[in-house]
């Protein structure tokens, strides 16, 4: 058995999303577990190079984790050929221009989404990564989740006939810094700073919707700032420019009709933060994070309408869980083990850029949608 290593420069892992799900839930978790093992048996070990503006942070984390290297300096890092890999989990603002260095130095990319601020910032680092030849991937993992992965497994095997519809609901209440500490960072509710639960949030719903039903053809959207002042880090009040919730009807390929609400305005009565239920002529499936129940045909209950009584029927208990049926590891870390895999082998990673540009496109077009009061087509839509 051959070990080979992989060095990553993680450049924004002081963030609470780069920290958590990146380093420590993944790439420590890989290191310490002695690496991901390839299909022949051999293993590929990963260290990680930390990245970002803070050194006293990055000394800290680099301390309590034993991370040998860690710098403020970029294009320092990237100038070293020993590490292989860029990882990107930046505000979305500065990550095209620190992806175009990576891909200069020749450094494979996997980046978290969305890849840039426009469907062009994305177009220019599809171009420049197939100039380099070098493999990139975009994060998709909400398609990791147990949840999901339970309804993948249901669409695999027919069990919902033909699909008529799909709708979900995400969000919470993030606080607005004022009474309590918001639980997100500041920046996502600056439109300058490329903030908007639109740019943020529509990435995920377009791979989502193509990975799972099919591509989205058309959008009819709303966009609003539900909350227009907010409180930041420091306590400092601060104009909330950029949306923080959504409204959509995305009419995706086969003649499948999806329903989307987003919102970081929205107190939450449902089993988990994410919700997807999905309506087909023989059975129909709610899916989360972690939970997914179903209700075939043939034990769907025979409701009648009447408003002069209440009703007798408990709805949610006629609904049954799927199993786990096998061991689900984070989704974060499941994505960076193939990334790594494909890295090893020198193939392409199926989530890569071009997925990003798709993503952005939905962005492109819900903002559009929004602004103008129409129902938008996407290319090839």
């Amino acid at each position: 058995m051959a070990e080979r290593l992989i060095r990553v420069v993680m450049n924004g892992v002081t963030g609470r999303m780069g920290y958590r799900q990146h380093l420590l839930r993944s790439v420590l978790a890989i290191r310490a577990d002695g690496g991901v093992v390839t299909p022949d048996g051999d293993r590929i070990q990963v260290e990680p190079i930390l990245v970002g503006r803070n050194r006293d942070k990055l000394a800290k984390i680099a301390a309590d984790h034993d991370i040998a290297e860690f710098t403020t300096d970029l294009d320092g890092a990237l100038a070293d050929d020993t590490a292989t890999v860029y990882f990107d989990t930046q505000t979305t603002s500065g990550r095209k221009k620190a992806i175009l260095k990576a891909i200069a130095a020749g450094r494979h990319i996997y980046t978290e989404k969305p890849v840039g601020e426009t469907v062009a910032d994305a177009l220019e680092l599809v171009e420049a990564a197939a100039s380099a030849g070098t493999i990139n991937g975009v994060v998709h993992d909400k398609l990791y989740l147990p949840g999901l992965l339970k309804l993948k497994r249901l669409i695999d095997a027919g069990f919902f006939g033909r699909i008529l519809s799909v709708r979900g609901e995400f969000g919470y209440w993030v606080f607005e810094g004022d009474l309590q500490p918001a639980q997100r960072p500041s920046w996502n509710y600056r439109a300058e700073d490329g903030g908007g639960i639109v740019l943020d949030m529509y990435c995920h719903w377009n791979y989502v919707l193509e990975n799972l039903f099919g591509k989205v053809r058309a959008v009819t959207a709303k966009a609003v700032t539900h909350i227009p002042e907010r409180w930041d880090e420091q306590g400092n009040r601060y104009d909330a420019t950029a949306d923080d919730a959504a409204y959509g009807i995305l009419e995706l390929e086969g003649d499948i009709l999806a329903q989307i609400n987003s919102s970081w305005a929205v107190r939450v009565d449902r089993g988990e933060l994410v919700e997807f239920q999905v309506d087909g002529t023989h059975g129909s499936a709610v899916a989360g994070l972690f939970g997914c129940k179903i209700q075939p045909r043939v034990r769907t209950p025979k409701p009648v309408w009447n408003p002069d009584l209440p009703t007798d029927q408990d709805f949610r208990g006629q609904w049954e869980q799927i199993p786990d049926n096998q061991e689900f590891v984070n989704g974060f870390r499941a994505q960076w083990e193939q990334f790594l895999l494909d890295v090893d082998a020198g193939r392409p990673h199926r989530y890569d850029f071009a997925a990003g540009v798709r993503g952005l496109r939905l962005v492109d077009a819900a903002l559009r949608s929004s602004n103008e009061g129409r129902r938008v087509e996407l290319p090839g839509g």
